[in-house]
């Protein structure tokens, strides 16, 4: 039978895994200024800072330092740890004001090799001088004094520079779960003084002396790197899935666990260290979310099977916003990133009307199939299940499991696809359940003869059962429809007790014949040969559920006087006197109380049969037309179908009643009682001459 995926319960919510968060392994080289790099070579030193005025003293002072051995990288560090914070206060990844002209630096700047050597084994502080160096360079642009070819040769270092320390940072910031959180910080530092060097520049008078440089924009970059990083970790290849898991199933599964650890960990452990200003949580849930989308989009441009589109739309509309987007972890933090759906509205209401098409193709396939397997059985004369000493078919739990799975499956992707799909179940369930009856029709035509054909009938019978049942418990479809629906079985069932009961009513024939042929001389020894025949029979209908077998004795009691107004009925017996017909209704009033005594210990729920003969019988007795009259009416109220051929057949017995009498009792069933057709049928079923 149809069976639910059960690949989709959830992600794991477990703690993620220390340095899951890492970015590549082999990360990209970010644009580097190679030459200038290279011109930043061991015997270029950083030109004084009065380079550009007239040569004179001041440039004696300077070719003597420039004499003098460079400081030690010691010496030189010891510049950059002046005023160092204590413990408690401000850490360098907290966003400070604008830097003044000279950066926390109160020594001359280190030379260009020094400040290579620092940046090439990762030394982050080296951030300070760069940038102090860079606002000298600026200042002797400004100046003017040096001339262009030196300007440029200057720059060119300070790029050089600055590459290096572009990619120390950013490479701090690929695999930030990696690091000492004292070595993030410091990168994080670094590149929220560039952005705000960005601003300063920005705001500023720029110099046309030297290349625009900035903005450089390293937060961007940081961004571009997180997306890069997004892309890898989804990108990877699954370990081997459960069998019986697609590889399309496998990746997308990958990738929500994927992202959901990612995230948390980024939540965890990034968000407390990442000034405000990165966003660092939306930064890196953007870039997970569009690779994911990106991923979806292209699917859905292919021919999409069956089990693609399903696994399309509980990822877009049930796993990816429940159980990543809003999982506990995480909801709190992706409220305000707005991430918004996988695939756009008009993509997700396609694939759902492609989803519905689908489900309700295969729904019909598997019942039909389902139905054929089943009439195939009763056809071989397969003998039913005995299930609590009842006879059992296992049709009706197929069918209604076939439409259970599909509408949970929709219900899995969202509670209103749920809603939608179960109108379309409902519809070929109908169909199939009127499929159903025409195919034991056929049967019950067909195979009288084999052996196990009464107990097939029975298992079809509490078929009907299960079938009620689960519509008005668990479908809770309104009365009206529901009649609709169950009509079927309905007929089913009705169409079953007349095969079950045809054998006994055929043996109950001549019996009843008795009454008119001794003229009613004996009916008590009639109706006693009468019950004791039923009485016998009823055990094979013991294998009917309960519910069935009281139905069924609802038909035998209905049988039974149905027949015995048909015998009154027969225009054999007149009676001209009242003593005699006061003795015959005292026999139809005794019999009366037999079979409805019998009829009501056997399970029979038919209350409404009981005036049928104790009324006929006071009709017989009564003399006075006038009281007649009033008992008729009563009669008519409350079996409708009664007509005045009945009326007719019943006042022929009371020889004693004129022309004119008969016809004035009969003309009360001309008086209009506005009764409606009625629900259950007694002489509509009987016909007299």
């Amino acid at each position: 039978m149809l069976k639910m995926m059960t690949f989709f319960q959830g992600l794991p919510g477990q703690q993620p895994v220390p340095g899951t968060l890492d970015l590549p392994r082999s990360p990209k080289k970010l644009p580097s200024t190679s030459e200038a790099e290279s011109e930043a070579s061991s015997e270029d030193l950083v030109p004084s800072l009065g380079a550009g005025v007239a040569p004179g003293k001041e440039e004696e002072k300077a070719l003597k330092k420039k004499k003098k051995k460079p400081k030690g990288l010691a010496n030189m560090f010891s510049v950059f740890t002046k005023g160092k914070k204590k413990k408690g206060q401000r850490g360098p990844a907290e966003p400070e004001g604008d830097p003044e002209p000279r950066p926390g630096l109160d020594g001359p700047l280190p030379t260009v090799e020094e400040l290579k050597a620092a940046l090439e084994h990762g030394r982050l502080e080296a951030a300070r001088p760069l940038l102090a160096l860079e606002r000298e360079l600026q200042a002797a642009a400004a100046a003017g004094g040096a001339g262009e070819e030196e300007l440029v040769r200057r720059q060119s270092k300070v790029e050089a520079l600055y590459a290096l320390l572009r990619d120390q940072a950013l490479g701090v910031l690929r695999r930030p779960l990696e690091v000492a959180p004292e070595r993030l910080r410091q990168a994080l530092a670094v590149v929220a003084e560039q952005e705000r060097e960005d601003r300063r520049a920005a705001a500023g008078p720029g110099t046309s002396a030297l290349a625009t440089t900035r903005p450089r924009r390293w937060l961007q970059l940081w961004r571009r790197g997180v997306a890069e990083a997004a892309e890898e970790r989804m990108s990877r290849r699954p370990a081997a899935g459960a069998e019986g898991r697609s590889e399309a199933e496998i990746v997308f599964l990958h990738m929500g666990r994927t992202m959901k650890e990612d995230l948390e960990a980024v939540v965890e452990r990034l968000k407390p260290l990442f000034p405000p200003e990165f966003g660092v949580v939306a930064a890196y849930a953007q870039s997970y979310h569009e690779h994911f989308a990106a991923q979806l989009a292209a699917m859905v441009q292919f021919e999409l099977c069956e089990r693609d589109t399903y696994m399309l739309l509980v990822w877009a509309q049930n796993l990816y916003p429940n159980d990543i987007i809003n999982s506990p972890k995480l909801a709190g933090e992706l409220q305000s990133v707005g991430l918004g759906s996988l695939l756009p509205p008009k993509q997700i209401r396609l694939l759902e009307a492609t989803f519905l098409s689908n489900e309700a193709a295969n729904v019909k396939e598997l019942m039909a199939r389902a139905l054929e397997l089943e009439s195939q059985h009763w056809a071989q004369n397969a003998a039913p299940q005995r299930l609590d000493g009842h006879c059992h078919s296992e049709l009706a739990i197929d069918i209604l499991q076939i439409v259970s799975q599909a509408h949970a499956k929709a219900e899995s992707i969202t509670p209103d696809l749920g809603s939608q799909i179960k109108q379309v179940l409902l519809v070929e369930l109908a169909a199939l359940l009127r499929s159903y009856q025409r195919t034991f029709d056929e049967f019950l035509e067909r195979c009288k003869k084999l052996s196990n054909y009464r107990a097939n009938v029975m298992a079809n019978i509490n078929n009907c059962l299960s079938f009620r049942t689960s519509m008005e418990q668990k479908w809770q479809v309104p009365q009206d429809p529901l009649s609709l629906l169950l009509g079927p079985l309905s007929e089913l069932k009705r169409h079953g007790f007349d095969s079950l009961l045809q054998s006994l009513f055929e043996d109950l024939k001549p019996l009843f014949k008795k009454f008119t042929q001794t003229y009613w001389a004996s009916p008590e020894e009639t109706l006693e040969k009468i019950i004791a025949t039923v009485g016998r029979r009823l055990p094979e209908f013991s294998e009917l559920q309960d519910c069935f077998r009281e139905e069924l004795m609802e038909s035998v009691h209905l049988h039974l006087v149905k027949e015995y107004i048909i015998r009154l009925s027969k225009r054999c017996l007149v009676l001209k006197t009242a003593e005699q017909q006061q003795q015959l209704a005292r026999h139809i009033l005794a019999n009366a109380n037999v079979i409805q005594h019998f009829c009501t210990q056997n399970g029979s729920a038919a209350t409404w049969l009981h005036p049928a003969l104790p009324t006929l019988a006071e009709i017989i007795r009564l003399q006075d037309p006038s009281a007649i009259k009033i008992e008729v009416a009563t009669y008519a109220t409350c079996y409708p179908d009664f007509s005045k051929s009945h009326l007719s057949a019943i006042l022929a017995i009371k020889g004693n009643l004129s022309t004119s009498e008969v016809k004035s009792i009969r003309s009360i069933l001309d008086v209009s009682t506005e009764v409606q057709e009625p629900s259950r049928s007694l002489y509509s079923l009987i016909k007299v001459g």
